[in-house]
């Protein structure tokens, strides 16, 4: 993950839309964005910070289903 420097929470979530991810709803401090795979429909839930911390983003991409490689292909 060091390849990685601190991003935004809309470049983070601008590269998920590139993926398919849809946002669902935003509250105050935090974005709500889906996708279905097959018959899951998974949700995640990003924080409204900037920056977001690297540990965050590594949760984030594995509950995406998305690799790093990809998802800096995204960015």
């Amino acid at each position: 993950m060091s390849v990685v420097s601190s991003l935004s929470y809309v470049r983070i979530i601008n590269a998920l839309k590139r993926a398919g991810w849809i946002v669902v709803r935003q509250r105050v401090s935090h974005i709500r964005l889906q996708k279905r795979f097959g018959d899951d429909l998974v949700k995640i839930t990003i924080p409204a910070h900037k920056p977001i911390k690297r540990s965050t983003l590594s949760h984030i991409l594995k509950q995406a289903r998305i690799s790093l490689d990809d998802f800096l292909e995204l960015v």
